[in-house]
């Protein structure tokens, strides 16, 4: 096993027994401390995991809730999909994903929120919504490769304070919502197709020749 692939699984460790404490301790070195501890692993086990402290280790779960949802997505059978569906079901499988800690996933989501963390939570939201945009089988590397990370960042974001709050049975609830909000994002991504196909079709020479003749 290589070092990275070693380091990855002492972070997943690490995590995974932090998050019953996050519930009680919040994100803070406490709390991963107590998770390094549970698996009888010293302080310098924890600091080479996460450098950072909280920061890495929020990151790291956010990676690994997408790595879930992006495993979620090959196992299923999407060939059939459509692209919108197959995206909708990444960004559900992550939520199950967080399901059995959505009280660390709250306090995450508060953490993220704070006007000092703007570039790290900008960063992990690229990083869910392109993984998710990949996963369902997205190539594109034009314009639209960022209007779809943009339009579904808005997506993820909003479903999941949804489904924070959301005490309906099985989550019926947030799931309705999400399919609504990519609803949403298709008619405005429809709009936003339709404008640039017009842009490129826009020829101003002809438009200065319409108005000066001479021109």
């Amino acid at each position: 096993m290589s070092d990275a692939n070693a380091r990855e699984q002492l972070k997943d460790a690490i995590l995974l027994a932090a998050l019953p404490h996050v519930a009680f301790d919040g994100w803070s070195m406490v709390a991963l401390g107590a998770g390094a501890t549970d698996l009888g692993l010293a302080k310098q086990d924890l600091l080479h995991a996460f450098p950072n402290g909280v920061a890495d280790a929020i990151a790291h779960w956010s990676d690994w809730a997408d790595h879930q949802a992006v495993q979620a997505m090959a196992a299923a059978d999407i060939a059939h999909l459509k692209t919108h569906q197959r995206v909708a079901m990444g960004v559900w499988a992550r939520l199950q994903a967080l399901g059995r800690w959505r009280d660390a996933a709250r306090k995450a989501t508060a953490w993220l929120a704070a006007p000092r963390h703007a570039a790290l939570a900008s960063r992990l939201a690229y990083r869910t919504c392109d993984a998710i945009w990949r996963a369902a089988g997205d190539v594109s590397t034009d314009f639209n490769f960022y209007t779809k990370r943009a339009l579904l960042a808005g997506v993820v974001l909003s479903t999941t304070l949804y489904w924070l709050q959301d005490s309906s049975e099985g989550y019926q609830a947030s799931s309705a919502f999400l399919d609504r909000r990519i609803a949403d994002v298709l008619r405005i991504g429809g709009r936003i197709g339709k404008a640039r196909a017009a842009l490129e079709r826009f020829d101003p020479l002809a438009l200065l020749h319409r108005f000066h003749p001479t021109a």
